[in-house]
């Protein structure tokens, strides 16, 4: 597998071709054209400490010439990879731990990597490897579209799914031999592997590792209606009316099919939904408030400081600062 930003692979300090990448073992390509000071890969200043930051976007490019949804990567490999930058990638990575004990930070949240935990970090989640020298185990990186079964397929499309957690003692077994059997299929020769044997593999996995709280969500008509709006729309809609109306429920008939399956009302869920879309806009593409004001369907940048400042407690620019200090 090939995560790309662009053009080169930047490996401790040192360039390599495409052509150098072999096997499949994944390579991260960034793009290397000189960036002016203060100038990240967004094109928008990001400067730390009087360096410049820059954040990784890395697109899903399967190596060789057969293209494959599914990807697998020892930790090993990923340190070698890893530069302790933040990412955001376009696919999704499932990380599986076996031992040892390190983190890693998922929007803005830090979980612990710790023996028989898994991490999912979806598709446009902005992440940083904190912490995984001593950690032992694999990651699967699949794009959307990579499971075969329907059950698995909404589990993927969910735009909430579970960070972190760990796996019950009684569903190791069955989660190892799913794995193992994926990581056996992805070690044979190029060609030897049908072409839907991984998404197969891949989708006995996800259905063996049952992520905590998706069943329940899943199952609940109207949250998955709602939900799937929201995502849609959060950012010209923040009034649970609208959805209501939308669906074609009563506002307190939407409010509490919500409030079951979250615990939070219809109207709390939108605004997490915008504050976490304006973290990300204010700590990696560092967008001032009127810019993302504008990009969350604000009137104004006033109107989205004091937005900002009653859900976090603090104004957008000093949150941003925060961050960047960090």
């Amino acid at each position: 597998m090939v995560v790309s930003g662009q053009e080169r692979l930047l490996r401790h300090g040192h360039r390599v071709s495409p052509g150098q990448c072999s096997g499949r073992l994944p390579c991260v390509f960034i793009q290397t054209s000189t960036l002016a000071r203060g100038i990240g890969r967004t094109g928008r200043p990001m400067v730390k400490n009087g360096h410049v930051t820059m954040i990784r976007q890395m697109t899903y490019q399967p190596p060789g010439r057969r293209a494959t949804a599914v990807e697998t990567m020892a930790f090993d490999r990923l340190r070698e990879l890893n530069d302790g930058g933040t990412q955001r990638a376009d696919f999704h990575v499932l990380a599986l731990v076996d031992a040892g004990h390190g983190s890693v930070t998922v929007d803005f949240l830090r979980h612990p990597l710790k023996e028989r935990s898994a991490v999912w970090i979806a598709p446009g989640a902005v992440h940083r490897w904190d912490d995984i020298a001593g950690v032992a185990g694999h990651l699967v990186l699949f794009v959307p579209t990579a499971p075969v079964t329907h059950a698995t397929r909404e589990l993927v499309a969910s735009p909430d799914l579970v960070a972190h957690w760990s796996i019950p003692e009684a569903d190791r077994p069955f989660v190892d031999a799913a794995r193992d059997h994926l990581l056996l299929e992805a070690s044979a020769p190029p060609g030897d592997v049908p072409t839907e044997l991984p998404g197969i593999l891949l989708s006995a996995l996800l259905a063996r590792l049952r992520p905590p709280h998706t069943e329940a969500r899943s199952a609940h008509p109207v949250f998955r209606l709602f939900r799937s709006s929201v995502e849609a729309h959060f950012r010209e809609h923040h009034d649970a009316g609208y959805y209501a109306r939308t669906l074609g429920y009563a506002p307190r008939t939407l409010s509490r099919a919500v409030q079951q399956v979250t615990g939070r009302t219809a109207k709390a869920y939108i605004v997490d939904r915008i504050v976490l879309e304006a973290k990300r806009l204010l700590a990696h593409d560092r967008l001032t408030s009127a810019r993302c004001a504008d990009a969350l369907g604000f009137p104004d940048a006033s109107n989205f400081s004091v937005f900002f400042r009653k859900a976090t407690g603090r104004r957008p620019g000093a949150w941003q600062a925060a961050m960047a200090a960090e």
